[in-house]
């Protein structure tokens, strides 16, 4: 049995169990009849976990079922990404879906984060900039926004309610020390990355020859972290501890899974209709296009040994900043919405020193507790993060760094796009334009 046939068999379980009806169900989820239909028989795979992580609730799922629901969704999801990623060639020139070495220090080729006034940017409310000068067009619709520039998707929620900031459990490793910069890149994209153990270590130096130095990664190879402090009991010669973790990075996530904004050069004759969510990288590369006004970026983590990793805190490190191109805003969808407010990290890209704070979520009234540090990850237990980033003032480039502590030692792991910075432009004052269905075409 593949994994989409054993994810689709876990939900016509539960369907059948709950005793709902597809059209009761499709109305709880905030999607189609039809399309609920296609996930259970194994046609088509949400490109979220939002919509499972209410399916769950709605058909009566244990707090186990729902974890179980769960992976079999990471499997089946990294098995369709990872088909798409092997028919794509990969843009940093490498193996698709290969970690890339050496991290970009802060302040890395030479450039600061200059001075620049601190605008507070909520994860609530941060509607794309323009939106009041959308035409009647747009306005006519009988869908809206429920809730402009709220993160989509349900499955740090989710996963956060199973399983939980471990607040109080003690720490398993060495605390990272305030110079930790050493680490591996995720894989960005819709590549599942996972950090790769080091290669076999170099033959027993001769004692003549003076010290061995270390061997050189491989191309494509994820280069190991430098421990903040001491090195494992029983370190091999020359090697760095394995990074105990592996992560699956997507950048363009939309809200509530159809909500987004972009920014491109090209005018409304020369740009392609929107795509769905699921082709939205492939869409935006084509397009040269970039996020206008925010991003939401979900980072799906799992252990790779039979050991806990503490993840100890996410750090922003903006690496460039630029004047916001005078570019058209191509808004992705005419009005979506839900009932479900995730719970995230909001970051605040205009700030000099932009942080990841916490904020709290909301689902049909009940309050979602804002995701906190550490968390505890493991191979049977993964951890999902999910990180809304606003400007209203700068075309930035950032990534995050992610601390992590493991009985092996501990680094850091490099969150970014495929290798390359994370981007994302303010679009305040730029020309909005919606695609209007009827006419085939993108209207103001």
């Amino acid at each position: 049995m593949s994994e989409a046939e054993d994810f689709a068999r876990l939900m016509r379980e539960l369907k059948e169990r709950g005793g709902l009806s597809y059209g009761v169900l499709a109305r709880r989820l905030h999607t189609s009849t039809s399309t609920l239909h296609r996930y259970c028989n194994g046609e088509a795979l949400p490109v979220e976990f939002a919509v499972l992580d209410r399916f769950a609730r709605a058909c009566g799922a244990s707090a186990a079922e729902a974890v179980d629901l769960h992976r079999a969704w990471l499997l089946a999801d990294a098995r369709r990404r990872a088909g798409t990623a092997a028919a794509e060639p990969s843009r940093a020139g490498g193996e698709p879906g290969a970690a890339v070495p050496e991290p970009v220090p802060a302040g890395a080729g030479g450039e600061s984060d200059p001075a620049v006034p601190a605008v507070v940017v909520g994860s609530v409310g941060r509607a794309a900039a323009g939106a009041g000068a959308r035409s009647s067009w747009y306005r006519r619709r009988a869908v809206v926004v429920a809730a402009a520039g709220l993160a989509a998707g349900a499955a740090a929620v989710a996963l956060l309610a199973v399983t939980g900031p471990d607040r109080g459990a003690p720490r398993t490793g060495p605390a990272p020390g305030p110079g930790a910069g050493a680490g591996t890149r995720g894989a960005g994209g819709s590549a599942a990355a996972a950090a790769t153990p080091p290669a076999a270590g170099p033959p027993p130096a001769d004692p003549a020859a003076g010290p061995a130095q270390p061997s050189a990664p491989a191309g494509g190879g994820a280069t190991q972290p430098t421990p903040d402090s001491a090195p494992p009991p029983v370190p091999a010669p020359g090697r760095a501890p394995a990074v105990p973790l592996k992560a699956a990075v997507r950048p363009h996530v939309w809200a509530a899974g159809c909500d987004h904004a972009y920014l491109s050069e090209r005018g409304p004759g020369s740009v392609a209709p929107p795509p769905v969510q699921a082709d939205a990288a492939a869409w935006a590369t084509a397009q040269r296009a970039v996020h206008a006004g925010s991003q939401i970026v979900e980072v799906t983590l799992h252990g790779t040994g039979g050991g806990t990793v503490v993840l100890e805190g996410l750090e922003v490190r903006v690496v460039a900043r630029r004047t916001p191109p005078a570019w058209n805003v191509y808004q992705m969808s005419q009005g979506c919405g839900g009932g479900l407010t995730p719970a995230v990290f909001a970051v605040n890209l205009d700030a000099p020193r932009p942080l990841a704070r916490p904020v709290a979520g909301n689902d049909a009234g009940n309050r979602l507790p804002a995701p906190a540090f550490p968390m505890r990850v493991a191979a049977d237990e993964p951890v999902v993060l999910r990180v809304e980033a606003a400007t209203t003032g700068c075309d930035c480039d950032w990534s995050l760094d992610l601390r992590w502590t493991s009985p092996a030692g501990s680094g850091t792991l490099r969150v970014d796009d495929g290798g390359r910075p994370l981007r994302t432009s303010a679009s305040t004052g730029r020309p909005v334009y919606g695609y209007a269905l009827e006419q085939g075409r993108w209207a103001r």
